[in-house]
């Protein structure tokens, strides 16, 4: 299962959002840093409201969502990449995930400590991305020194190591991480040996106060610090940053479900903006969904972007990979508007696809095989 890590400053609702997103108080939230010191482990659920309507639809007895899984990481301070802190410890914590949730505190709270006095969410992140290039551009060093007796004997991947190397330490030495260098497919390949921290694809959590939560949500511009952070993400990262209440969504862990839409609505809201961040990391780490629906189960699985339809097959059981035949797949949408798969067959929508088939994000599938 693939992980994403939550990261940031000390005291800016890290702990208090995994507490949310994993549905638990696993994870201590205290206003003091460090509260976090062993990263927090928890598999979250990926919200999709388009189970319930097949499972409607097809009156399943149980449905199965897919999840992924989030790491808490202790706070960062600045000077991590020499030690400062939890900094060795943290920065180990990062190159184990595949992806960075990066939350940054935009409410002023007089109650909360800051670790730096005051709140500067664009200084926050600076001071987050520095000490992850700090640390690629020491490893590149040390990586470069190794690479260089071999490169002179004439090998060929010591020498596409050192001319990627050559190339990215400029880059991170103007403070751009690794993710934003313009590279080739084959490069991206040698890339992904470097195991840089800032080569990790990352979206930005704008945690906001109780009583900001409704109008940053309707136009995220609206509020000052928001709005820095989402142009600073879309232009030094080509990043998302979506806006959330981390100490909202942790009020509504012991409510039911009639009780969170209530306490929802008397803020003027949907959701306290955690599902479209548990979605957007999901995307992030370029997983897809298809689905399989009947009448025991509606099922969401898990796959890569880009994965053929043998590939899905085989997230079911290797079994369906190894004999697989064909697949019969209809669009989520197009099964919806037809009201069954008999009724999305008759108009044509219902087809059969064999193995160089891309299944796309919302497929409803059914598998044929043989052993």
């Amino acid at each position: 299962m693939l992980k994403a890590g939550i990261v940031g400053l000390p005291n800016v609702g890290k702990s208090t959002l995994f507490n949310a997103v994993t549905r638990t108080r696993n994870a201590e939230a205290a206003n003091y840093p460090f509260c976090t010191i062993e990263p927090n482990v928890g598999v979250v659920t990926v919200p999709d409201d388009r189970l319930e309507v097949l499972a409607k639809l097809n009156n399943t007895k149980k449905v199965i969502p897919t999840a992924i899984e989030f790491v808490d990481i202790a706070g960062l301070v600045e000077g991590a990449s020499e030690g400062a802190g939890l900094g060795n410890k943290f920065l180990a914590n990062i190159r184990e995930v595949d992806a960075i949730l990066q939350v940054v505190r935009c409410f002023e709270n007089d109650d909360i400590i800051h670790e730096l006095g005051s709140v500067d969410p664009i200084r926050d992140i600076e001071i987050i991305n520095s000490e992850l290039i700090l640390s690629d551009l020491a490893a590149l060093e040390k990586r470069k020194l190794s690479r260089a007796k071999k490169a002179k004997s004439g090998d060929k991947e010591a020498k596409k190591e050192i001319e990627l190397i050559d190339k990215l330490l400029p880059h991170l030495e103007d403070g751009k991480p690794a993710l934003t260098l313009e590279i080739t497919d084959d490069e991206a390949v040698t890339l992904r040996d470097f195991f840089l921290l800032s080569s990790k694809r990352t979206i930005f959590g704008c945690n906001v106060s109780e009583d900001e939560l409704a109008a940053a949500q309707q136009d995220p511009d609206s509020h000052p610090m928001v709005k820095r952070v989402r142009e600073y993400a879309a232009s030094a990262h080509n990043a998302e940053a979506i806006v959330i209440s981390a100490r909202i969504e942790e009020e509504l862990v012991d409510l039911d479900a009639e009780e969170v839409v209530e306490f929802l609505t008397d803020m003027g809201v949907t959701d306290s903006g955690v599902s479209t961040l548990i979605k957007a990391v999901y995307s992030l780490l370029g997983l897809r969904t298809y689905i399989t629906s009947g009448e025991q189960e509606t099922r969401a699985w898990t796959i890569h972007n880009g994965d053929k339809a043998p590939a899905a097959a085989g997230v079911i059981h290797g079994d369906f990979e190894r004999g697989f035949i064909a697949a019969e797949v209809v669009a989520y949408e197009d099964l919806v508007e037809a009201g069954s798969k008999p009724a999305a067959r008759d108009v044509g929508k219902l087809r059969i696809e064999g193995k160089d088939y891309v299944v796309k994000d919302g497929d409803v599938i059914e598998f044929r095989f043989n052993v």
